[in-house]
């Protein structure tokens, strides 16, 4: 699923070095600031926000300058926009002009990564933390999901399936995630273990706050318990498949390729032996 699109002129976006400044002077809208996850700086850790004012009651536009200000800004940028779509959004200047935000946990995939790193590093989020259309989600995902998703056995699918932008992995929700055969039959303590070691994973990261995750996932500077973290994800989701951990790669990828053919097989439709195609004329 895509994020939500602004067509707001830039006006609903606070950025970091405002933040402050803006809730000084509306500090009842202190709620409505949300942090929001874009392109670059969900990697890079730049912190941008956003006036997220959805179920905000109108006293909040009133009784705030800033926001009033703000609010009547996106209506006079989308009432000069050209395209009809854009104009007709200037009876409602407070809310986004598409608005897809998850109403539970989601995962944030990041449409580009480095060939050089060995995992992906998805995000796990909250629906508090806004995300933009330049960013895809999964929607209503758990912390198995996340786990499953994040772990050499998906990196190793993806590697195959995926496209590339130059040389970078670019991850398409179709191509990759709606093909990948996810575990079958899994049991009760092996959905533990894999929820356990996620969380392990996302714990590790929050031990460095000032590392963005391009550091954290860099082969060459990525904290080794970090590394160690994902070794343990990575036992536990190939738990899930056998009951022998895989030894590579190559291994992996036999597997779920076998395993996709299987899944894919009923759906695969068959032609009788020595029945002819009837051709068109």
């Amino acid at each position: 699923m895509n994020g939500n699109k602004p067509a707001d002129g830039g006006f609903l976006i606070v950025e970091d070095e405002n933040k402050e400044a803006f809730l000084r002077e509306n500090p009842s809208a202190a709620k409505y600031v949300r942090p929001f996850l874009s392109a670059d700086q969900y990697l890079n850790n730049d912190r941008r926000w956003v006036l997220w004012l959805v179920d905000a009651p109108p006293k909040i536009i009133r009784e705030n300058p800033g926001v009033r200000r703000r609010v009547e800004a996106v209506r006079q940028f989308r009432l000069r926009s050209r395209k009809e779509s854009t104009r007709r959004r200037a009876d409602r200047p407070a809310l986004f002009d598409q608005i897809r935000q998850p109403t539970g946990e989601y995962i944030l995939i990041p449409r580009h990564s480095s060939e050089s790193r060995k995992y992906v590093p998805f995000g796990y989020f909250s629906p508090e933390n806004i995300i933009a259309d330049s960013r895809t989600t999964i929607p209503n995902a758990t912390l198995f999901h996340f786990g499953v998703l994040s772990s050499s056995m998906h990196m190793a699918w993806m590697r195959q399936v995926c496209g590339r932008l130059e040389s970078r992995y670019r991850y398409s929700n179709k191509l990759v995630y709606n093909n990948y055969p996810w575990p079958e039959a899994v049991g009760a303590k092996q959905r533990h273990a894999v929820e356990a070691t996620a969380q392990a994973v996302l714990d590790m990261r929050k031990r460095f706050p000032n590392a963005s995750l391009a550091d954290l996932y860099d082969p060459l500077s990525m904290p080794p318990v970090l590394v160690e973290a994902h070794a343990e994800l990575d036992r536990a989701v190939d738990l899930c498949y056998r009951s022998q951990p895989f030894q590579n790669g190559l291994q992996r990828v036999e597997y779920l390729f076998a395993l996709y053919e299987k899944l894919t097989a009923p759906l695969i439709p068959t032609t009788k032996k020595g029945q002819r195609k009837m051709r068109p004329n």
